[in-house]
């Protein structure tokens, strides 16, 4: 194909792209999503203030300095940002709203407390899944599992996986029924009661099957939690810090991941000569502490605003949310943005029926794949072998036991360490970019950990070392991309009308594969010997990349409508796309010509298209 057949090949696509394709509803689903991105554009700033004032005094706000903050409100609703182009503000005002942008951090401190919670309710999330890690070194063993049969690799698989199995089958899909009848607050408050109460289960159990049950009842603990502290966090932060504190969860689960593996070490040398099996006891109790903090803080935080709207409590959400705001007129042009975007939600003919939704609508699906492929590959990447099993991978390397939990601590150090700056990386690079640079050197350090256990036990310094390092290196490669970037993705891939489901389908799909590697794990390795295990889980990540790069469009710094555009778009078109930037890649960096990339998303561009390709 000559290069001016292949221009006008992109060309055609961009012109598909731009056309209105569709049918009537969905033409209409994309006018109405439209319409979610910012339900106030069109508003002349009298009808503003007018709707504002009607507002207040409909659902009795205040006094008259709290109707004329909502009168000014909902001016500020439209464009926040322009806040100089408001008539009224004194200047007391437009340096609060002004250092809201210069010091996005200067919050009350109702809003650092939930901040807080938000940490250390990701902490018990982490904490959950590490201190197993440890103990399972001493109670296989007690249990009479400790011998290396199929039957028992796939009962200990079964044990540490247990509380995935119920967060995809049954506890994540209680997270609407929970938010809705208790509350941000109550359903994380009733979550962190389960984890408690299941991780002091664990350490008095006596058999297999009982530590089974505890730990498939540590999942109602998790599953509505991991999707309830996003979304309190989303709702309750003001917007120049919100995606900051949606990323926290991942952070400072890692920090959690960490924790455990401390909890671990320190517990390594309890005597156990008194009380038997103590100190694995104590490893798989400890987890506890964490949660019963959360239980104890969390009613010093405010509700959720939003939730308060939704159960029409317009006072009590207008009280909420100048708690966690610095001046009454950012919380009325919060609250009344957010009463705004309820309403068009409600008001909206088309999505009642969710679920189907997000099958039936090509825009919907193509998000759905996408979000699918990231959860999916988020354990596929083999994260959470290393998670769950790195202490018996260092055992098996010939490691002292202490010498696998300090080793496995260190991996944790840097898990927590390395996700820090994905804060700042995932909205500079990309989420995509993310992915397509670091799926490859995961599946490299996974090759390097696997092939390092074929050097010889003479070389034992050397071989201890190259597992070490092979470990270390995924977890400084997975940190800053496939582990804060599928929880970011799917939260802003949805349409508003349909996003608690997707998230909810997202979620499980994510725990369900955390079981999936969880019970496999000790039976792969003994089919595949570790070398295989580990290629096993290092193919998957050169097949994420060919998903990611085919069927995965960016979402960096786009708003609701855009989003709409870029879904809208074929799949075929998209895949073709990414086949594209393959060339575009060797020619620029490797044969390093002076190439312009394709700007396939780029609205200027895709104008441009149309009208040649309309005028042709």
């Amino acid at each position: 194909m000559t290069e001016k057949e292949k221009m006008d090949a992109t060309l055609s696509e961009k012109v598909v792209l731009q056309r209105p394709f569709g049918t009537a509803a969905e033409r209409a689903r994309r006018s109405l999503n439209a319409k979610l991105s910012n339900p106030l554009a069109g508003f002349c700033h009298t009808e503003l203030r007018k709707q504002g004032r009607t507002f207040a005094e409909l659902h009795e706000m205040g006094d008259e300095s709290d109707i004329r903050a909502f009168e000014l409100g909902a001016v500020l609703a439209q464009f926040p940002e322009q806040y100089d182009k408001v008539a009224g503000l004194t200047n007391q005002e437009k340096r609060v709203l002004r250092r809201e942008f210069t010091h996005r951090w200067s919050q009350p401190w109702k809003m650092y407390a939930v901040i807080t919670l938000c940490s250390l309710s990701a902490a018990v999330q982490g904490m959950d899944q590490t201190v197993v890690n440890g103990a399972q070194i001493f109670y296989k063993y007690q249990f009479g599992i400790g011998n290396e049969s199929i039957r028992n690799a796939w009962l200990l698989g079964l044990i540490n996986s247990a509380p995935y199995l119920c967060c995809a089958f049954i506890s994540s899909w209680l997270t609407v029924p929970f938010n809705h009848w208790f509350g941000r607050r109550g359903t994380i408050f009733l979550t962190c009661c389960f984890s408690a109460i299941a991780c002091l289960w664990q350490g008095f159990v006596s058999t297999w099957w009982a530590m089974f049950v505890a730990r498939f009842m540590l999942g109602f603990g998790i599953g509505p939690k991991s999707a309830t502290v996003p979304i309190y966090a989303a709702e309750t932060a003001p917007l120049s810090i919100r995606g900051a504190l949606v990323m926290q969860w991942h952070v400072w689960t890692a920090f959690g991941i960490m924790v455990g593996y401390a909890a671990d070490l320190i517990f390594y040398n309890v005597d156990s000569t008194v009380i038997v099996g103590l100190k694995w006891r104590c490893m798989m109790a400890s987890a506890m502490f964490p949660a019963l903090v959360v239980c104890c803080f969390v009613f010093a935080c405010p509700e959720s605003p939003h939730w308060y709207m939704r159960q029409k409590q317009y006072c009590r959400a207008y009280e909420s949310i100048c708690m966690l705001r610095n001046h009454k007129i950012q919380a009325a042009r919060d609250l009344y943005y957010m009463h705004t975007l309820l309403e068009a939600e409600d008001n909206m003919k088309l999505g009642r029926n969710k679920i189907l939704e997000l099958i039936k609508v090509p825009r919907n699906r193509r998000a759905m794949l996408a979000s699918q492929i990231v959860m999916f590959m988020q354990q596929f990447c083999g994260v959470n072998v290393i998670s769950y099993y790195s202490s018996e991978i260092f055992l098996e390397a010939k490691f002292s036991p202490p010498a696998a939990l300090a080793a496995s601590l260190g991996w944790g150090l840097i898990n927590w360490l390395l996700s820090i700056p994905a804060v700042y990386t995932i909205d500079t690079f990309g989420r995509r970019n993310l992915l397509l640079l670091t799926f490859p050197l995961m599946a490299m350090a996974l090759l390097f950990t696997g092939f390092s256990f074929w050097i010889p036990e003479s070389s034992h310094n050397a071989r201890l070392a190259c597992i070490a390092l092979g470990t270390y290196l995924f977890g400084v490669v997975y940190s800053p991309g496939e582990g804060p970037v599928p929880f970011t993705y799917t939260a802003e891939v949805y349409p508003l009308y349909v996003r608690s489901c997707g998230m909810a389908l997202g979620t499980a799909t994510m725990w369900f594969c955390n079981f999936l590697l969880g019970v496999t794990w000790p039976s792969l390795r003994a089919a595949f010997t570790i070398q295989g295990a580990f290629s096993w889980h290092a193919g998957w990540c050169l097949v994420g990349w060919w998903l990611v790069l085919l069927f995965m469009p960016e979402t960096k710094g786009k708003t609701l409508e855009e989003l709409d555009q870029v879904f809208s778009m074929p799949t075929r078109l998209h895949a073709r796309y990414g086949l594209r930037q393959i060339g575009y890649f060797v020619k620029h960096y490797l044969l390093r010509r002076d190439i312009i990339p394709e700007t396939l998303y780029e609205r200027e561009e895709l104008v441009k298209a149309q009208d040649v390709g309309f005028n042709a």
